[in-house]
């Protein structure tokens, strides 16, 4: 009797010690990747002007919402470190900085080229894209620019450009460097369109009275959180963080808040 309960006695503290050490081991994990994915002790959130899939500036920093602004605060509250929005004036600035590591963290369309330089999460939100066009317009739905020859504008250091070019090769495209710009240029008719991701073209429109996005789409943007490359050992803390926030709806209601129009949440690859 004495011997039976001794061994089970033991086994319970090896059950025990082991336990522990993988609960340790799990606080070193987390510990390693949390210095890896916010090496200042800092999570650097990257975002640009004007995209609700990004930020949208306030009055006052609490007034801010955006994807990526809102994502990036509730992902440092999960690593335990203070959050900072690294805001940029365009996409292609933020993406400079991500390919420099100036920021730590970034919500991005994940193209195949953006892939060179990002590590992303499975994607989590996918949008369609279409045409903005200003209230005179006579075209009336996407497949009205089959043949078009016209100028269309897309933020410059986009993967619009490209696309568009393949689907609709008598298009003239103008990169503009901001979305501030493209608005001022779509008022004064120096484009008759401007191209991109439904999110940032029905944020447009509220600034262009009469302007609309029209009903059809070209292309679909698949939206993730990414990392800079070399921060891959991170990666799976990020993802796990990505499929839970989606799970109980923190992303859903993200989404909501930062006012997207056209997007839906769903977790991808």
């Amino acid at each position: 009797m004495y011997k039976t309960l001794k061994k089970a006695a033991i086994c319970l503290l090896s059950i025990h010690l082991l336990l522990g050490s993988a609960a340790a081991y799990a606080d070193a994990t987390d510990a390693a990747a949390t210095t890896i994915l916010a090496p200042s002790g800092t999570l650097l959130v990257g975002v640009y002007k004007g995209s609700p899939t990004s930020i949208i500036e306030g009055a006052t920093p609490e007034e801010n919402k955006g994807v990526g602004y809102d994502l990036g605060k509730l992902f440092a509250g999960q690593l335990g470190v203070p959050f900072k929005a690294m805001i940029f004036p365009s996409n292609e600035s933020l993406l400079a900085a991500v390919k420099k590591g100036e920021v730590d963290l970034s919500v991005s369309n994940a193209t195949a080229s953006r892939k060179k330089i990002m590590d992303f999460s499975p994607t989590f939100m996918q949008v369609e894209k279409s045409f903005l066009v200003p209230p005179e317009s006579t075209f009336q739905s996407v497949d009205d620019f089959a043949a078009a020859n016209t100028v269309v504008g897309v933020s410059k250091g986009s993967s619009t450009a490209k696309t568009l070019i393949g689907l609709f090769p008598k298009l003239q495209i103008r990169e503009i460097d901001t979305l501030k710009h493209a608005i001022e240029i779509l008022k004064s008719k120096e484009i008759e369109a401007f191209a991109t991701n439904n999110a940032i073209l029905f944020q447009m429109s509220d600034a262009i009275a009469g302007s609309r996005v029209l009903p059809g789409h070209w292309d679909m943007e698949y939206f993730a959180a990414g990392i800079p490359k070399g921060r891959d050992a991170g990666l799976t803390t990020l993802n796990k963080f990505i499929i839970a926030a989606d799970k109980d709806g923190r992303i859903a209601d993200i989404i909501k808040r930062a006012g997207v129009r056209g997007a839906t949440a769903k977790i991808g690859q």
